[in-house]
């Protein structure tokens, strides 16, 4: 909670320019002894942070403090697949984020990645060329506000719900479509099923390639994850409770009405409460459906 904290204060601090990028802590670094000789060979600072943490899309700065760097070369190796990203002032990668800067008045070796991502996370090598090599290790957190904020207040407790219940109500002959929005969980859940419960049957799992035909699922996974129900000519039959059961999560539930030509006024409106994404794939499975009858049509005659 302490930690969670610390992300909260950062993300607040990204809207003063002078604190929005970086956070991080001091830590002990290789340097060499003091004395001698070795104080003209070159040493790391042990106030440079070693961990660092920035915002997703903000710019990440990892600094590496060289003392008494004479004529060697600094260079910035990403550890995970160690690939050299900087020499000196040079970029060797081909991802322009990366850029190395340094003013000739400081010993500072600064390492800047433009617009972070996550993917950018780990451990990072600040290489000063003696011989043997000396490195300082650099551990770059990236954070994105948005999770920090929903887990905070969600108690980190994922939970489902289907949206437009308690009660929808359809046209006989139309599509049924439901929309289970699945939130405040670490990942996606590995499995969602669907349920459709009726006075006759009692509940069963919704089965995709039954005889009845027409019935088929649309489940998209990030932060938030949203599976879409699509029950196409519904039949009074398909009338009943609808649950959604994420692996991760209590089930949401739903009951659905299909009605002949009656009109309540929680009449289901089609796709409301879909996403865009979720609006192009039922217009897609339409056009399907439409090819799929008129091919019918044509083999019949």
């Amino acid at each position: 909670m302490q930690r969670a904290a610390q992300f909260v204060l950062l993300c607040m601090a990204h809207i003063s320019p002078s604190a929005c990028d970086v956070a991080g802590g001091a830590g002990s670094v290789n340097a060499l002894p003091a004395g001698g000789s070795a104080r003209l060979a070159p040493s790391f600072d042990a106030a440079t942070p070693r961990n660092v943490t920035a915002l997703v899309g903000k710019s990440a700065y990892l600094s590496c403090r060289v003392r008494n760097l004479g004529n060697r070369t600094v260079s910035w190796i990403r550890h995970r697949d160690l690939h050299i990203l900087t020499v000196g002032g040079y970029t060797y990668t081909s991802d322009q984020r990366f850029q190395a800067t340094h003013s000739p008045q400081t010993d500072d070796w600064t390492l800047q990645i433009k617009w972070a991502q996550q993917r950018d996370a780990g451990v990072y090598e600040c290489q000063v060329s003696t011989q043997p090599v000396r490195s300082f290790f650099v551990t770059l957190h990236v954070v994105d506000c948005d999770e920090i904020y929903q887990r905070m207040f969600s108690d980190g407790v994922p939970s489902a719900r289907i949206l437009g219940g308690p009660d929808l109500h359809v046209d006989i002959g139309s599509t049924i479509n439901l929309t289970c929005l699945i939130q405040f969980s670490p990942e996606p859940p590995a499995y969602i099923f669907w349920y459709h419960e009726d006075e006759v049957s009692g509940r069963k799992v919704i089965s995709y390639d039954s005889t009845r035909g027409g019935v088929s699922v649309v489940t998209e996974k990030g932060a938030a994850t949203t599976s879409y129900l699509l029950v196409q000519d519904a039949a009074p039959a398909d009338s009943g409770r609808y649950s959604c059961a994420p692996s991760n999560a209590e089930l949401a539930a739903v009951r659905v009405h299909v009605l002949n030509g009656e009109r309540p006024a929680a009449m289901q409106t089609g796709s409301a409460g879909l996403s865009d994404s979720g609006r192009a794939v039922l217009a897609l499975l339409g056009a399907a459906a439409l090819h799929a009858r008129l091919l019918r049509a044509l083999l019949a005659s």
